[in-house]
């Protein structure tokens, strides 16, 4: 039975072994084998292992005579089955910064040459040595050969730590490029094992897995290796000939540019019969790039150097030009020729030559075209996106500049341009062109090579209008897609000036503005600059969404914006903010901490109305309510609202919701999103906040995650900045780690506190491990299996906590039968004895935790309150006013309903009893404490059950941390794609000195 390493934690601990090849004929036979230094089994109670005699370098100073061959147990992994396995290692190594002498790491590192090599297509057919089918690398250029033998420096002496057959008296270890070259074509042998590799090695023998026992093929294997082993590549130089005298020095690079011709000339009219093109086949090395030399020279043994491309150079010549001509038709008569050293071509084969498929089946051939350097252009094509009306549709501005309101409505045109190198083509010139249908045409005094084909899909192509949306999006991004290819896009007139204005908005001489005089508040100098920003977008109609880091003033800066924008006509008028329930409290008291005399009205609960609304008032509303009554509110008379706001904009994620869609149908002349997580799990929600914010800018859905987000999420930098460049202009991100945003901050420290299991714990974690992957196993359909999947994740978490919470006892004695509630209490025991301890807060994501949490609490005369989802607003104001006043030092908080919006800063210590699956949402809860306002050091606590999930989940978690603003992935949902046994490895419980 072949063995398999499959889960991560034999992947771990494979990372820390050496590693050596077991060498066989063919290659493919080869295997890996993994051991320890130490002399333990590499992967403990694993059965197969095998006895491998290894022999290590002495110490330095020591004579090698004293070296000795021990036998360590050893897994050994056939060559298939080892790449994943060290590809992972390698991967894992490199997120952890490891940089130490592992053999493993080291052969990670080597299957990375390998399958550059291969995704290269650079594998050759041959036999080994013993005549038997076998792959290999080949043939390798300058740099790989470089980069082998860099590699092969670097291996560390477990690598290659089986000596030498016959030298057990005096152990020799292999050399390392030789063990490195005998590891590349063990790869070699196993990738290409496929139906294709037939019709590529020309033998159904090099396609089987079989060994296939073929002495037979010596001969023609030999040709095959001297032809490629001598490293030669070929190259067709395009010359053209018999131009007419007025063009000679364009030709050769001395036409005078200053002298254009005025687009008089028809392109391609001005050639003579005697002009006409010709190929000249080139020999290069490929060893060493600058030894070139004509075909016809090596013929003729004029070439000085010809050992440079080996004995057999002309017939390696004839095998590649073979390939070449079986590609392209034209190149067959140079294989009949005696000399092969230039074929005549006709324009239609040169227009051929210039089109991306044929020049592409060339190179895979082993041959690329050099087209003469004074002629080679390439058509370009751009599209300029410009508005509809020469100026600002309002009127409110000199041409060019961008207007100070935005209309919604207006149309821009999108045109295509042509360039031939530098020079931009007009629309006559482009026909003219397009009419020749030649690949060799004057243009503007200078003779020029276009493939026709491309200069009729050009001159095809329509201009289109667009709308805003649309347009903005393709500015500012840079990009566009016509049928289905990218498109370069740039801007002109007042969108070129507005597409500058948001990218890189001027600082104003005198600093950010000053703040407006009914704010009762002194902004900070980030505030300003952040009301600036706003202030700036809403007043052109655009929207926006302020992502600070929970705890910077989202709030105080929003009621700002409010009365900023009370002080103009054209934009005053009612603000509507639709909250989390939680929230309304805060957002009325600081509505007139900040904003005195500022009308404020809660449309919630059963008495709510519209009546009366003043030009001026904030309405404040739930997201349930407004969910209710999008009517009512979207049915406000003229002119409507003025600004819509949606705070913890992270609600409306999910475009698909009905929170989502009722949010859409309220009108405003402008919205804004606030949220301190602008991506919880993916870049959808981004395009769901935005497109609220300012619909369209980012296209449809299935589009931007198309062309952005799956790249982006992928790790392609590329689409990553263009969507960065698209987005930045609407998206205003700082954290409380930037330079000068909040100094005054205190420190916060982060503890992980580890606890074991109690005995009861203990016995039903491994109980419900055992049942839960019986019936996970046996489950029929994916969606089943699922459900069974995060029942059992969530029934472990639970009996993490208490074993009274997972069996839902009624009436349970809590002390005493969970490590976590222990360890809880000792914390509070030292923290409340402190002589100003400040308030602490304890967050769960279990309601019935905390029930229990509070009755444990209060039996110890612990004074708490508990706040979670079925809490009242008006008892949850009246909770956070205790806790900040200090009535009581434990606030106990259900994760969901408390983790965003609060302001909590008496806290000086934060619990999270239990692990959620996302750190930005821990970060959130932390924030409630750490933020704006806050005088003292914050002290986080996480509690962590030692050797189970949440274990490993907590090192998922660490992992993904350090990668600022990434996406965790789906959380639970992800681990529900988990395979069996990988499963299996997450949850089973390990015990302390296992």
């Amino acid at each position: 039975m072949t063995q398999t390493v499959t889960t991560p934690s034999e992947i771990a601990r494979l990372a820390q072994t050496s590693a050596v090849l077991l060498h066989a004929d063919p290659p493919r036979l080869t295997r890996i084998a993994f051991w320890r230094p130490d002399g333990a089994p590499p992967l403990p109670g694993r059965d197969g292992l095998q006895e491998l005699a290894v022999a290590l370098p002495a110490p330095e100073g020591v004579a090698d005579s004293v070296i000795t061959v021990r036998a360590v147990p050893a897994l050994a992994l056939p060559v298939g089955a080892a790449l994943p396995v060290l590809t992972r290692i390698r991967a894992a190594a490199e997120e952890a910064g490891a940089r130490g002498p592992s053999g493993a790491v080291f052969w990670g590192a080597a299957c990375l040459l390998a399958l550059r090599l291969a995704a290269r297509g650079r594998l050759l057919p041959g036999l080994s040595g013993a005549s038997n089918d076998a792959w290999r690398f080949g043939p390798l250029d300058a740099a790989d050969a470089e980069q082998l033998r860099g590699l092969a420096a670097a291996m560390p002496p477990h690598a290659h730590a089986v000596p030498l057959p016959g030298t057990s008296d005096r152990p020799r270890l292999p050399e390392p490029e030789s063990e490195l070259r005998a590891f590349l074509d063990a790869v070699a042998d196993t990738l290409p094992r496929t139906p294709a590799a037939e019709v590529a090695a020309g033998g159904a023998a090099f396609a089987a897995v079989p060994v296939q026992h073929i002495p037979q093929l010596r001969d023609w294997a030999a040709d095959v290796a001297a032809g490629h082993d001598a490293g030669i590549r070929l190259s067709l130089r395009i010359e053209v000939d018999g131009l007419p005298d007025d063009a000679a020095d364009s030709a050769t690079g001395r036409h005078d540019t200053a002298e254009r011709d005025d687009g008089a000339d028809v392109p391609g009219d001005r050639l003579t019969e005697q002009t006409h093109f010709s190929a000249v086949l080139q020999v290069h090395s490929v060893t060493d790039p600058a030894v070139l030399c004509d075909a016809a020279e090596i013929w003729a043994g004029t070439f000085p150097n010809p050992a440079a491309f080996g004995p057999r150079v002309q017939r390696d010549t004839l095998l590649t030009l073979r390939r070449a001509a079986a590609a392209w038709d034209p190149l067959t008569p140079l294989l009949s020729s005696p000399v092969p050293d230039r074929v005549p071509l006709v324009e239609e084969e040169i227009a051929e030559l210039l089109t991306p498929s044929v020049s592409a089946a060339l190179e895979t051939a082993g041959l690329r075209v050099h087209w003469p350097r004074q002629l080679q252009r390439r058509l370009t094509s751009r599209a300029v996106v410009s508005p509809a009306a020469p100026r600002d549709p309002a009127g409110q501005g000199p041409a060019g500049s961008p207007p100070r309101e935005l209309p919604t409505d207006a149309l821009f045109h999108f045109d295509w341009r042509l360039a031939v190198g530098d020079t931009e083509l007009t629309g006559p010139e482009l026909d003219a062109l397009a009419e020749a249908g030649r690949p060799l045409v004057r243009l503007r005094g200078q003779w020029v090579l276009v493939d026709p084909a491309a200069v009729q899909r050009a001159r095809d192509r329509k201009s289109r209008k667009l709308t805003t949306a649309d347009a903005l999006g393709a500015v500012l991004s840079g990009s566009s897609e016509e049928n289905g290819e990218p498109v370069e896009v740039r801007a002109s007139g007042w969108l070129e000036s507005l597409r500058r204005y948001l990218s890189d908005p001027p600082e104003p001489d005198s600093g950010p503005a000053s703040q407006p005089e009914a704010l009762a508040a002194t902004l900070r100098d980030y505030q300003l600059r952040g009301l600036d920003w706003l202030e700036r977008m809403t007043s052109m109609g655009l929207g926006g969404c302020l992502a600070d880091d929970m705890g910077l003033g989202k709030t105080v800066t929003l009621i700002a914006l409010h009365l900023r924008r009370q002080e103009q006509p054209g934009t005053s008028g009612p603000t509507l903010v639709v909250c989390p329930a939680s929230l309304l409290g805060n957002w009325e008291r600081e509505i007139e901490r900040f904003a005195p005399g500022t009308p404020v009205r809660r449309y919630h609960g059963t008495d709510r109305h519209l009546g009366g609304l003043d030009d001026g008032e904030v309405v404040l509303t739930t997201y349930g309510t407004m969910r209710l009554d999008a009517g009512p509110l979207t049915g406000l008379p003229a002119p409507g609202w003025g600004l819509v706001v949606a705070d913890e904009a992270q609600h409306v994620k999910n475009p698909f919701s009905a929170t989502a869609r009722a949010l859409r149908t309220i009108p405003g002349r402008s919205r804004v999103a606030l949220t301190g997580t602008p991506v919880e799990n993916n870049l959808s929600e981004l395009w769901s906040v935005l497109d609220w914010t300012t619909p369209g800018l980012l296209g449809r859905l299935g589009t931007f995650r198309r062309r952005y987000a799956d790249a982006a999420e992928g790790g392609d930098p590329a689409s990553a900045e263009r969507l960065a460049r698209l987005v930045r202009p609407f998206l205003l991100r700082r954290h409380k780690s930037d330079p000068g945003i909040a100094p005054e901050l205190p420190p916060k420290t982060e503890t992980d506190r580890t606890v074991a299991l109690t005995s009861e714990q203990a016995g039903l974690y491994e109980a419900v491990v055992r049942e839960g992957l019986e019936e996970i196993s046996g489950s029929d359909g994916d969606f089943a299996r699922r459900g069974l999947v995060v029942k059992l994740l969530t029934s472990l978490k639970q009996i993490c906590n208490h074993p009274a919470q997972y069996l839902k006892e009624d009436a349970p004695e809590l002390a005493g039968r969970s490590g976590k509630l222990e360890l809880l209490d000792e914390l509070l025991g030292a923290i409340l004895a402190e002589e100003d301890p400040g308030g602490v807060l304890v967050f769960t994501q279990y309601v019935r935790m905390a029930r229990l949490l509070e009755r444990h609490l209060t039996s110890r005369g612990v004074p708490t309150r508990l706040l979670h989802g079925g809490t009242p607003v008006k008892r949850r104001e009246d909770m956070v006013r205790d806790f900040q006043d200090g009535a009581v030092p434990v606030f106990l908080l259900s994760l969901k309903a408390a983790g965003t919006g609060l302001n909590l800063t008496r806290a000086a210590h934060v619990v999270h009893y239990d692990r959620w699956w996302n750190p930005a949402v821990e970060d959130q809860a932390t924030d409630r404490a750490y933020r704006i306002g806050q005088d003292r050091p914050v002290q986080v606590h996480r509690l962590i059950a030692e050797g189970t999930v949440e274990d490993r989940i907590d090192e998922m978690l660490r992992r993904k941390r350090k990668l600022a603003d990434a996406v965790l992935g789906s959380g639970e949902a992800a681990l529900t794609e988990l395979s069996d046994s990988e499963l299996s490895d997450l949850v089973a419980l390990r015990r302390s000195g296992a």
